[in-house]
């Protein structure tokens, strides 16, 4: 019996408690044109601008409690489940996904987006006329149509002080955070950037054969850019295509355990600077993150002294203390 034929594209998806979003996004993925969801090859003489992509789907199930790996197993067939009985992260769940996944092409993809029209036949019809490009992401929007940035600079320091921190917070329109974000370029068919927001990222196979899968040193957040750093540094390109778009109902995984979301937001990005740019310019952010968080725990404590919702202010302040106490642990 002659070998199977590897599809086109592998999408991993790794989903923890969204399970009605999760099957909002395999419904679109079905609706999807020009996908075929089957393993046997398109006809080799049809070119791939007008033959279906062959698709295989991988849901990485983080041992939800919500029944998404039933739902999944019952209502989509088709798809490849693979349930594990324990959280192993963003990281850990896409590095098992790519492990069984065949595709010339694998798209990231996370449960809570939705791709609208032909999303991915245009991202991979773009790869395929695009050699040099190792990885791309899509227009993304939220659930309201407005845009989502999504195009990114490398951070700096100065980036990593000012951007998704208290100051932040206060100062959210500030330069560096804008830099970081490219808000003042406009968006032509197709940009070559630094890199692309993870929700979904679509990579060449010969990019992931050299340079690996994703740094599980991350449990979330960072990871995707310490992936798009390393293909950049290898020679690869990343661009940002807006003729593919698709919606992204942003952070519904991580808005459910809010104190863990800032855990692993800052302390992976701690985890960056070091391995990018050394010690030094990671204890500078470490130091600055934890004064910034304890400022926010002391603010807090102040409102509710003055009996300020009080109960509020109590859950801010044991989040904050978390973070502190995460961020100053030595391998953070």
């Amino acid at each position: 019996m002659p070998a199977q034929t590897p599809p086109d594209l592998s999408i991993i998806i790794v989903s923890w408690n969204v399970r009605d979003l999760l099957a909002r996004c395999l419904r679109s993925l079905q609706m999807s044109p020009r996908l075929e969801f089957a393993a046997a090859a398109s006809p080799a003489s049809r070119t791939f601008a007008d033959r279906p992509y062959t698709v295989e789907v991988i849901v990485v199930d983080n041992a939800s409690a919500d029944d998404s790996a039933t739902m999944t197993a019952t209502d989509f067939p088709r798809v490849r489940l693979l349930a594990n009985d324990a959280n192993r992260g963003f990281t850990g769940g896409n590095n098992q996904g790519l492990e069984l996944a065949t595709g010339r092409y694998v798209l990231f993809l996370n449960p809570d987006t939705e791709v609208l029209g032909d999303a991915l036949p245009t991202m991979l019809d773009y790869l395929e006329a695009h050699p040099e490009v190792g990885a791309l992401g899509p227009e993304l929007h939220y659930a309201d149509g407005s845009l989502q940035s999504s195009r990114r600079r490398f951070p700096t320091l100065m980036t990593g002080i000012f951007e998704s921190t208290p100051i932040s917070w206060h100062w959210p329109d500030n330069p560096w955070a804008r830099r970081y974000r490219m808000e003042e370029a406009t968006a032509n068919e197709s940009d070559v950037v630094d890199w692309v927001v993870g929700a979904a990222l679509l990579a060449r196979r010969e990019t992931l054969d050299q340079i690996g899968g994703f740094d599980e040193g991350y449990f979330m957040y960072s990871e995707e850019m310490d992936w798009q750093r390393r293909a950049k540094e290898a020679g690869w390109q990343v661009a940002y295509l807006p003729s593919a778009q698709i919606v992204h109902h942003e952070g519904k995984s991580s808005e459910q355990v809010t104190a863990a979301r800032h855990i692993y937001f800052q302390t992976s990005k701690v985890r960056y600077f070091r391995k990018f740019h050394g010690p030094v310019a990671a204890g500078v952010l470490r130091l600055a993150l934890v004064s910034f968080f304890a400022g926010e725990w002391l603010l807090e404590g102040g409102k509710r002294i003055l009996g300020s919702r009080p109960e509020l202010r109590r859950q801010r302040m044991a989040a904050y203390g978390q973070v502190c106490r995460a961020l100053t642990k030595t391998d953070s």
